[in-house]
């Protein structure tokens, strides 16, 4: 059978890359999304290419709680190596059965709260973690996610604010026993970091703007602690 043509030569790659390598799914998690809301995943997509301007150049990034890794790609496009970890088998298995040599990376099964990752790294991330983790266990939590950070490593917490709850769907909160305003993030990542800034985010966009308005905040950490 022959493939087909595009009216214009210039997308004829497009049909040729899906005849040579088939077409990319998406994660479970972002499958479902784009179900339910798809302008979630801009959302998402926002939020790590937020990380992955933040991290440019870096050489060996942890993406902490990567559930279906389906935004990691972007940080991974900036840095020089990435590994990523859940504490759901479920997610990581995903992960891997969707993986494509282009795009390989380093994945596995681990509970920050049983301890940190072995090896170094220059950064590490949590993108909608925080807020899933018990307020007794947050500093645990963030000492084993920090705990391989090289002295000038970068560390990066991302969550729902606290304020947006009164407007989050059921599904959303789901889970949520630990969303922060942005001052107490700040006050919590001062623990592990001399320097930390923080934006506010609304929908897609990142900004600096009135924290209390914001439906997404960041705690960009730089200096580590020892």
């Amino acid at each position: 059978m022959d493939k087909a043509k595009t009216k214009e030569a210039q997308y004829q790659v497009i049909v040729e890359a899906a005849t040579e390598r088939g077409v990319e799914s998406m994660g479970l998690r972002s499958s479902e999304s784009w179900y339910e809301d798809p302008k979630h995943i801009v959302f998402r997509f926002s939020r790590y290419k937020f990380v992955s301007k933040m991290l440019a150049g870096r050489k060996h990034a942890l993406e902490v709680g990567c559930g279906d890794a389906f935004g990691t790609r972007i940080v991974q496009a900036e840095v020089d190596k990435l590994t990523g970890i859940d504490f759901d088998p479920v997610f990581i298995d995903d992960v891997k059965s969707r993986m494509v040599p282009r795009w390989t990376f380093d994945v596995f099964v681990h509970d920050m709260l049983d301890g940190p990752v072995p090896g170094e790294f220059d950064a590490v991330y949590a993108l909608d973690v925080l807020e899933h983790i018990e307020p007794e266990q947050e500093e645990l939590f963030l000492h084993n996610s920090f705990a391989p950070l090289d002295v000038e490593g970068v560390g990066i917490i991302g969550l729902p604010s606290l304020e947006s709850q009164v407007y989050a769907s059921t599904q959303s909160k789901a889970g949520h026993v630990n969303c922060k305003t942005a001052p107490d993030l700040k006050r919590l990542m001062q623990k592990y970091f001399y320097n930390v800034f923080m934006f506010s985010m609304n929908d897609e966009v990142v900004h600096t703007g009135f924290h209390k308005m914001a439906h997404y905040i960041f705690a960009v950490g730089a200096g580590r602690r020892r």
